[in-house]
């Protein structure tokens, strides 16, 4: 049984939710997102809560039924507060920046990287530090992970992009023969 399916997900005042046949939509201001449930849950808008419900007792309709609810929850707080990643340059020579809608990035590469920013989402570039924030979790999840790939961080000296929150576990390096 899904203790967290059980659960109605508030709607804050300023949010739309709207049901269209399987379709949800939330929008709020600008930002606005759909989750198509694809008929695997049932759901009711009740005021200011939204309720899912099982379609039967099958193992994978009670799995569903705590996704969609974790999803529709997400969802609204990214049209509400949105979402965000801070990301770290460490290296000498490595660094960032924003040009329109292209992240331009120079990694020690023979060439810079030139990463087109997908809609909804918005990077900033503060020193060595680059902010990925936008309303859709799983858009801005992938666009970190994406940029962090480019040179993921290593354990001999630190240097690469990683989360600013990630700890690197060190290694140390070769040592001399006694």
């Amino acid at each position: 049984m899904s203790r967290i399916g059980k659960k109605p997900v508030s709607i804050p005042s300023g949010v739309e939710v709207k049901a269209n046949g399987e379709v949800i939509t939330f929008k709020s201001g600008k930002n606005s997102l759909d989750l198509d449930t694809k008929g695997n849950v049932l759901f009711t808008i009740e005021g200011d809560t939204l309720t899912f419900a099982t379609k039967s007792d099958d193992k994978a309709d009670r799995a569903f039924w705590g996704t969609y609810r974790a999803l529709a929850n997400n969802m609204i707080t990214g049209v509400t507060a949105g979402f965000s990643k801070s990301l770290e340059i460490n290296g000498v020579g490595y660094r960032a920046a924003v040009k329109g809608k292209v992240l331009n990035l120079q990694l020690g590469h023979s060439h810079d990287i030139n990463y087109d920013i997908p809609a909804g989402i918005e990077i900033s570039v503060e020193k060595n530090i680059v902010t990925v924030k936008g309303a859709d979790k799983q858009t801005v999840g992938q666009v970190s992970a994406e940029i962090r790939s480019f040179r993921p961080p290593e354990p001999y000296k630190g240097k690469g992009v990683k989360y600013t929150d990630e700890r690197i576990i060190r290694k140390a390096g070769k040592t001399a023969k006694k």
